[in-house]
């Protein structure tokens, strides 16, 4: 599929990480057994410059969101008889952020205006995947709304799914929306 035919759907969705690969494990093994889940437009294992060996993890990109998603629910993966490891893959630019690596099922919601309430959260978030708790953070003595929340999913990939797209509107309000992630 040229780039001219490819999806409309941003790349950045439908592209997946895989780590843990077996350094035996090539583009075309990879690609074989994840074509299983929907058209590959692009599979590759990432080879080390110099010694042109595996460097243990590839990226596989499908035509659509949908079968990206397809994979992500059919965990776990064995590639080459090892157990291996599907993400959403990062730009460039987020993968350099702290924590932007981790595995976390709780967003950060900033930008929550004082008249948004927990269901336009829900009602907004509950279509990425299943919400688990909603808080929205609050001053102790007023009780004022503090601009932002926190919404926990029972799945992490929801969570990067989320935090690719990084502008959400919620009850109106442009939301800027970051994994949580607590030291």
């Amino acid at each position: 599929m040229s780039k001219s035919q490819s999806s409309k759907e941003p790349e950045q969705l439908r592209k997946l990480f895989i780590g843990g690969l077996n350094f035996d494990t090539t583009s075309e093994s990879l690609r074989s057994h994840f074509e299983q889940w929907g058209t590959v437009t692009d599979c590759e294992v990432m080879r080390d410059p110099d010694t042109k060996g595996s460097r243990g993890f590839g990226f596989v990109t499908y035509a659509t969101v949908a079968e990206a998603d397809a994979v992500m629910n059919a965990k776990p993966h064995r590639v080459d008889g090892r157990v291996v490891a599907p993400k959403r893959a990062l730009s460039r630019e987020d993968s350099h952020r702290p924590g932007a690596h981790l595995t976390v099922n709780k967003i950060f919601v900033g930008g929550v205006k004082e008249d948004t309430e927990e269901h336009h959260l829900r009602d907004y978030f509950e279509q990425f995947g299943k919400i688990e708790e909603i808080e929205i953070m609050t001053e102790r003595g007023s009780g004022r709304k503090r601009g932002f929340a926190f919404v926990t999913f029972d799945d992490h990939d929801v969570v990067d799914k989320i935090v690719i797209q990084k502008y959400h509107t919620v009850n109106g309000h442009h939301c800027e929306v970051r994994k949580a992630f607590f030291f």
